[in-house]
């Protein structure tokens, strides 16, 4: 992997207007502070993608082919900070060691490039293919930073380009924009599914308060096929980011339709969030199951229940044999995004998830767990088969076991009317803290005492909580940390949570309490290790 890991001692801290994840009217009045950090503190992760340098945002165009899969991200290259957008790129061949490859897409006179998703044609369905090779389709949204300025409502359009080289290089189509805008602001993100059930193309794109099905046969020329969305589920922001693909329900042979909707502000503890509907589809008209019918601001159906999983989307071409929908999402939150205090790059991918449809008694849910090629990295492992809690408890240590870069498991049997308080302390003040309280039947994560935290008044003023989605006396919690990052799983998957946070030193105890005595079982806690770390 072409990163270099950077010890910092000192953090960019900007004081930024809050704007939507595509709005171009950016200032900042940037102004450089010391921070106090022990030398072993590197905020950059060791095994989630981050940029070599520079800005990053939203994943885009993600593609799995011949044993690659390719990741594009929204990138501005000349600067920390949100600017003209690019689409960088990077390559894997597991999805935890990544390598950076030069920029796929750059801006021209129709505008910045934005949002979007790419596919394999593998019928070469759009006629752009030389015979040979399969071509990659991108689409994008074109965003005319002129057109804004001057007051149109039409200044996003959709476009396409194609790669005949495995999506090394991309041509822009002559016939751009496939898709003109009807005078709709906020008009953006196309994410291309293949619909073999009607032998089509389908791309939703999200519409300010809505989402947009459009259908193609050669992914030049698109019909608008309905709407969905207005009045339907959290409203608080622009609807951004869609995605839309047909699930297998765990365990039976019933097939449901999923469309992943992102909205900023509006997420569940604030900011940027990730919701998620489940029905059916008949070719034009996405139709809500009758057990979300009614489902409001309130609702529970989301992705992430944590601050920092955004704009994320499923990759295309993905055999079900090697996992069926893989997802990724953007690790951050528009509430702080351009202040977080790292100064050669900023933002970090999730770790790679595989999404699964469960049905219960009365609804549906997706739930998510860590890609299974994660396994492969785990490498020193401390294991006790059992711990008793009674007051603070010290369940492990740095000089056992390397915490910061690390999959910890453990499970709490017959869950007790109760407090379960856990924490990554260091050997200063930094603490982090999450827990289960079963009284209210709620998660946690506590950032605020998590080291640098005062950047923006939005990242550790909050406790963020999410509701327990699963009935069991037992919890299982498998909590993945990379430095600057924690991603917990609760249940299975059934209820998850993301959030990043800045240590001033390394977490050297990882620590449990409660209300009253109770009992760890199977911990199991490995160190991560990869080419970065080792």
């Amino acid at each position: 992997m072409k990163n270099k890991f950077i010890f910092l001692s000192s953090c960019l801290l900007s004081a930024m207007l809050l704007f939507s994840c595509k709005d171009n009217k950016k200032k900042s009045n940037e102004e450089t502070s010391e921070v106090t950090a022990q030398s072993d503190t590197d905020f950059r992760p060791n095994f989630h993608f981050t940029p070599e340098e520079n800005w990053m945002n939203d994943p885009n165009g993600m593609f799995y082919l011949n044993g690659t899969y390719h990741l594009f991200f929204q990138h501005y290259p000349e600067g920390n900070t949100w600017g003209p957008m690019h689409w960088g790129h990077a390559t894997s061949k597991d999805m935890i060691n990544w390598e950076e490859q030069p920029i796929a897409l750059e801006p021209d006179e129709k505008g910045y490039i934005f949002s979007g998703s790419a596919v394999v044609d593998t019928k070469n369905t759009s006629g752009l293919g030389d015979g040979e090779t399969s071509p990659v389709i991108a689409m994008f949204t074109y965003h005319d930073p002129k057109g804004e300025e001057a007051g149109r409502e039409d200044y996003q359009t959709q476009a396409i380009a194609y790669s005949l080289d495995e999506g090394k290089t991309f041509t822009k189509y002559e016939g751009n924009p496939v898709i003109k805008n009807p005078g709709i602001r906020d008009f953006r993100d196309p994410k291309i599914t293949r619909d073999e059930v009607h032998d089509q193309w389908i791309m939703v794109l999200s519409a300010d308060d809505k989402t947009m099905f459009y259908t193609s046969q050669n992914l030049k020329n698109w019909e608008l096929a309905s709407e969905f969305g207005r009045g339907i589920g959290a409203h608080g922001g622009v609807w951004e980011c869609p995605d839309f693909i047909q699930m297998n329900v765990e365990g039976t042979d019933e097939k449901k339709w999923v469309l992943i909707q992102s909205l900023n502000p509006g997420g569940f503890n604030g900011g940027s969030g990730t919701q998620y509907f489940v029905g059916d589809f008949d070719g034009k008209n996405f139709t809500l199951d009758e057990s979300m019918k009614g489902v409001g601001e309130d609702h529970s159906y989301w992705l992430d229940f944590g601050k920092d999983n955004y704009a994320g989307v499923t990759w295309a071409n993905i055999p079900e044999e090697d996992g069926g929908h893989l997802f990724m999402g953007w690790m951050s939150n528009w509430q702080y995004a351009n202040e977080v205090p790292t100064e050669t790059w900023r933002s970090a991918m999730t770790i790679a998830r595989e999404l699964k449809l469960t049905k219960t008694e009365d609804t549906y849910r997706v739930i998510s767990s860590p890609v299974a090629e994660l396994q492969k990295y785990k490498g020193e492992a401390f294991t006790k088969n059992s711990i008793t809690v009674e007051a603070e408890t010290k369940i492990a240590a740095s000089q056992e076991i390397n915490l910061s870069n690390s999959v910890i498991s453990f499970e709490i049997e017959n869950l007790k009317e109760q407090e379960y308080h856990f924490s990554f302390s260091s050997e200063g003040d930094d603490i982090l803290k999450f827990g289960y309280n079963h009284n209210k039947k709620e998660f946690y994560i506590d950032r605020s005492q998590s080291g640098l935290t005062d950047f923006n008044e939005n990242f550790g003023d909050k406790i963020s909580t999410a509701p327990r989605l699963s009935e069991a006396s037992n919890l299982k919690v498998e909590a993945i940390l990379d430095n600057m990052s924690i991603e917990l799983f609760f249940d299975n998957g059934k209820t998850v949570m993301t959030e990043i946070f800045f240590p001033k030193q390394a977490f050297k105890n990882f620590s449990a309490n409660g209300d009253k005595i109770f009992e760890i079982r199977n911990i199991r806690i490995h160190e991560i290790k990869t080419n970065n770390n080792e």
